[in-house]
């Protein structure tokens, strides 16, 4: 229940951003199309991170992801989908299912938030796909994650 209310807030909120003058959509970070993929990058955040061997939705990722089913409520014809990642250390299909476990998560919780299950689909690459290629905690950090892909 304190989730539903705390989406509700936020949707309302977001909404309020999106009507006051200069705010919205588009302004914060350029001039991008309403319910791109920039959009969503730029003004809400379009990936979430984990933490070594985990899955669990962290505090900051949950912030995000309220932000992002906000930017979806306010962009109704727009579906996703959340793709899964993990670091290079361990098997590709341990990564493989560790990713997979991630994005379903990621879905999971944009559903708890009000996010028809017809918008939102699910992929892994486990390791396949590092945003940073480096062998090191840093680089590793980065590339726990799941990403929100406009389609």
């Amino acid at each position: 229940m304190r989730f539903k209310i705390l989406s509700v807030i936020a949707v309302a909120g977001f909404l309020a951003a999106c009507a006051a003058p200069g705010g919205g959509a588009g302004s914060v970070g350029g001039d991008y199309a309403p319910g791109s993929q920039e959009d969503l990058a730029v003004n809400v955040g379009d990936r979430v991170h984990f933490d070594f061997d985990k899955y669990n939705l962290l505090p900051e990722a949950r912030y995000t992801l309220q932000q992002q089913a906000a930017w979806l409520a306010a962009n109704e014809g727009v579906s996703i989908t959340v793709e899964g990642h993990a670091d290079e250390r361990g098997t590709r299909e341990y990564n493989l299912a560790l990713g997979e476990r991630r994005a379903q998560a990621t879905a999971d919780y944009l559903m708890v938030l009000g996010v028809s299950k017809g918008r939102v689909q699910t992929v892994s690459y486990g390791k396949e796909r590092p945003e940073d290629p480096g062998s090191n905690e840093a680089a590793w950090a980065k590339n726990r994650r799941a990403v929100s892909v406009v389609k």
